[in-house]
């Protein structure tokens, strides 16, 4: 609507301006009777100044339009040449076109042969002849590498991507420079090079560095070459940048925190990993879980007494937060946290003994709690409440190791008491389970 009324203002104008051009050539010559004479000797010539002033502009306009067409008549060739040029550049975006396509339908042959199409055409072309030429060459450059990686042609891959990264090529077009060094990267780690990778992502510049699609890479590096600790802390910037969703960013820190916890050598780099954790990992009963298995493990190959004990310490302090959460674990956590907390059974103080006797009263049904709440009695030698407890626990529990570790302790017991026959059947319970 908005360019109809512009186009009738436009024309309204255009007839008032004719209008009073009409009107100034009437009064002008309409009652000129002025005449202009020429001498030539020996002639005379009178004429009307009117047909004197016509003339002159007749003259202006044809000389004009002569001028104009001598131009136009110069300027053939070199119109010529950038009609050439111009269809040139056409087929280059074209086949350049073309080859993405194919790429992204699979058709990689096809791709290669309308990326070699483009590349091959460019080659005749000076550089800067056009304005995106130089970016034009290096698409095509690294379309011809994409299609030799799936082909699995790692020779002409590299020389093209090498074409790609040619630094003359790089400085018209950064963007495009960028992107050729992140598919060098990934292919590198499909290649299973990690230095090669870590390398390509070296070249990038600080800003991109920093872009999710960069991190993505060297969260893969970072897992190839067994970095545990970089690919960690990648993973949490990727996690905070919501480059994958809360699930699943949760469960790849989780991963890489478990990695973390048994690649510990000894209890100190054991502790400087755990410390290392956030505090909403920390809260991860995985990860607690596994960070005591790993301590207790480690203390098993042989530590002394206060070692030991420190150990212990550690172990029940990690395990803490999840004591009030119990029942929300399932089966096998729980399992685990019994497991866990059993080789610190002996360092267990009266408070913690108090403590773990209520938990069994609050979930008196329970089996683990059973076992581990007999199991600490057994060794403080509160024999009455360890046979209650175990013997709970040997009709709850159905995991074969604890249960047979139930049957140890009911034999022990009976020993105690000297009841040789009821240890016999208790002994025999528990190898019945091996």
């Amino acid at each position: 609507m908005a360019a109809r009324i512009g186009g009738a203002m436009r024309s309204v104008f255009w007839l008032l301006g004719l209008a009073a051009l009409a009107v100034a050539l009437a009064m002008l010559v309409g009652h000129n009777e002025a005449t202009l004479t020429l001498f030539w000797p020996p002639y005379r010539f009178d004429v009307s100044f009117n047909f004197v002033v016509f003339c002159l502009i007749a003259g202006f306009v044809l000389l004009y339009a002569a001028l104009r067409a001598f131009a136009m008549l110069r300027d053939l060739p070199a119109q010529a040449q950038r009609w050439r040029s111009q269809q040139v550049e056409r087929s280059v975006v074209g086949a350049v076109m073309d080859a993405l396509s194919h790429q992204l339908a699979g058709r990689f042959v096809r791709a290669q042969s309308a990326a070699q199409q483009a590349v091959d055409q460019l080659k005749g072309v000076p550089s800067g002849h056009w304005p995106r030429r130089d970016q034009l060459q290096l698409l095509a450059h690294l379309l011809l590498a994409e299609s030799a990686q799936s082909l699995q042609n790692r020779e002409r891959r590299d020389d093209n991507l090498q074409a790609a990264l040619d630094p003359k090529l790089s400085r018209s077009s950064p963007e495009a420079h960028e992107g050729a060094l992140l598919r060098a990267a990934r292919w590198a780690i499909e290649d299973r090079d990690a230095d090669a990778a870590r390398a390509r992502l070296a070249e990038l510049p600080q800003g991109a560095a920093r872009r999710i699609q960069a991190l993505r890479l060297k969260l893969r590096i970072a897992r190839l070459g067994g970095e545990t600790a970089e690919a960690l802390e990648t993973a949490r910037v990727l996690a905070k940048h919501r480059a994958f969703s809360p699930e699943v960013s949760r469960s790849i820190v989780r991963g890489l925190a478990l990695d973390a916890l048994r690649e510990a050598h000894d209890v100190a780099q054991l502790e400087t990993v755990w410390h290392g954790l956030d505090a909403d990992e920390r809260a991860m009963p995985e990860l607690a879980l596994a960070a005591a298995r790993r301590a207790n493990h480690l203390t098993r190959r042989g530590s002394d007494e206060q070692d030991r004990q420190a150990v212990s310490a550690r172990v029940r302090a990690w395990l803490e937060p999840l004591w009030p959460d119990f029942g929300s674990l399932d089966g096998t956590q729980q399992c685990q946290l019994v497991l866990a907390m059993e080789p610190g059974l002996e360092d267990l103080d009266a408070a913690g003994l108090a403590r773990l006797e209520q938990l069994q009263r609050q979930w008196p049904q329970n089996g683990f709690l059973q076992y581990l709440a007999g199991q600490a009695c057994l060794r403080r030698q509160l024999w009455g409440k360890a046979a209650q407890m175990l013997n709970q626990a040997s009709h709850s529990l159905h995991d074969p190791a604890l249960l047979r570790r139930t049957w140890r302790g009911l034999a022990q017991l009976a020993q105690e008491r000297g009841d040789e026959t009821a240890a016999q059947a208790a002994w025999k319970q528990a190898a019945l389970l091996d």
